[in-house]
């Protein structure tokens, strides 16, 4: 079995590599994804993942971030704040708890109590970015750098799926919006029977569409990783009659390596 790992956009090249490094050394894909990830949401010049991120109406990081092993356990963590690596949180959840989401302050005192520390993720640009936009106050949700959630996906030397997605969610969403990430089915999936499937773009989309799972079972039901992730945009563009002014996104590992995006 040789090892595989994709992410999305040009910010999870680092991430990937990362977790290459892992997978190449016999290591799980669970643990592969979820520091691929952190490198995303430790790198301040991403605006759309973790500490860098943009904020919300009222000023505030929040973070949501999900995560899926080979047993068809998950873990997910929505409107997280003054926690630097919600995707560590989102593990913790899976791993040492018996739930699979935590939300805003409950998740922050989880993270707390599994000796997670409160950090200050308000960077210095995205309050000067937030001042800025107050005066303005003009919504582009269209625009392609304010959607974009690093998700990715692994497969290890045992033949094990595993998938991480984290955000900071649409830049000046409303307080308490949380998007496609968090969502087991939505933002991610992982049959390690059949293969794996991630988004990035408009959340609100992607929830609706279920997007994730229904590229899984397409791809249980003979579809290439490629053609399922076509299929899953196609559904969407047919249900707005082609009147597009938003992004979406998703990629795809099947089990046996094959993968594919659209």
């Amino acid at each position: 079995m040789k090892p595989t790992v994709i992410s999305t956009w040009k910010h999870g090249l680092g991430a990937n590599k990362c977790a290459s490094k892992i997978l190449s050394n016999n290591g799980l894909a669970l643990d592969a994804v979820e520091i691929g990830v952190k490198v995303t949401e430790s790198d301040i010049k991403v605006r759309t993942v973790g500490h860098g991120g943009y904020t919300d109406n009222l000023g505030y990081v929040t973070l949501d971030a999900s995560i899926m092993d080979h047993n068809d356990n998950a873990g997910s963590v929505l409107y997280l704040q003054n926690i630097k690596h919600p995707i560590s949180v989102a593990r913790r959840v899976m791993e040492n708890s018996d739930h699979i989401m935590l939300a805003g302050d409950g998740a922050y005192q989880f993270a707390i109590d599994q000796g997670f520390k409160k950090e200050n993720i308000l960077a210095e640009q995205s309050k000067k970015d937030w001042i800025e936009w107050k005066k303005k106050k003009k919504h582009d949700l269209s625009s392609n750098q304010n959607h974009d959630t690093i998700t990715q996906l692994a497969l290890d030397q045992h033949g094990n799926l595993a998938g991480a997605c984290t955000t900071s969610g649409l830049a000046y969403k409303l307080h308490g919006r949380v998007g496609d990430s968090p969502i087991i089915g939505s933002g991610l999936f992982v049959d390690n029977n059949i293969g794996a499937a991630g988004a990035t773009g408009e959340g609100e989309e992607i929830i609706k569409s279920v997007g994730s799972f229904l590229i899984v079972e397409l791809m249980a039901q003979g579809y290439s990783p490629l053609k399922a992730c076509e299929e899953a945009i196609f559904r969407i563009i047919k249900k707005h009659k082609n009147k597009i002014k938003f992004q979406v996104a998703f990629i795809a590992l099947r089990k046996d390596g094959e993968f594919g995006a659209a």
